[in-house]
C-alpha cells in the first residue's frame, strides 16, 4: 500500500489516482492522520478482501464499476456513485464480480458508539 498523501492544493481526478492491476487489489492513501484516513482502492475482477472488522465507522463510495460488499452477513450491491457506511465493529468483506474502484473514509473520533 502506498502511504504517501496526495499533493495538497492540487486538484485530482479521483478515479484516475489509482489504476487497475491484473489479479490484484491496490490501495493508495489520499490522507492518513491519527484522526482518520481516506484511501482509494482498485479491485480487479475476481478479487476479494477477506472478512474483517474495524473499531471505526467506514464510509465506502464507489467511484468506478460496481461492488459487492457484505456487512454482518447481508450482501449489498453498490453501483457507481453509491456509498454505504460500514458500522464500527461490523464484520465485512468485499468481492469484485467486476472491476471496481472505491474511496474509503474513516474518521477516528474517539467517541465511537
Amino acid at each position: 500500500m502506498d502511504t504517501t498523501d496526495l499533493e495538497k492544493e492540487k486538484s485530482h481526478i479521483i478515479v484516475e489516482i489509482i489504476q487497475y492491476i491484473p489479479n490484484a487489489v491496490l490501495s493508495k492513501t489520499i490522507i492518513k492522520k491519527a484522526t482518520g484516513n481516506i484511501t482509494a482502492s482498485s479491485f480487479d475482477a475476481g478479487e476479494e478482501l477477506a472478512e474483517k472488522t474495524s473499531p471505526y465507522d467506514n464510509y465506502i463510495q464507489i467511484i468506478d464499476g460496481s461492488a459487492e460488499i457484505t456487512i454482518n452477513e447481508k450482501t449489498h450491491f453498490l453501483k457507481l456513485g453509491e456509498g454505504i457506511i460500514i458500522p464500527a465493529h461490523a464484520k465485512h468483506c468485499f468481492n469484485a464480480n467486476v472491476q471496481f474502484k472505491m474511496i474509503s473514509t474513516i474518521i477516528k473520533s474517539g467517541y465511537e458508539d
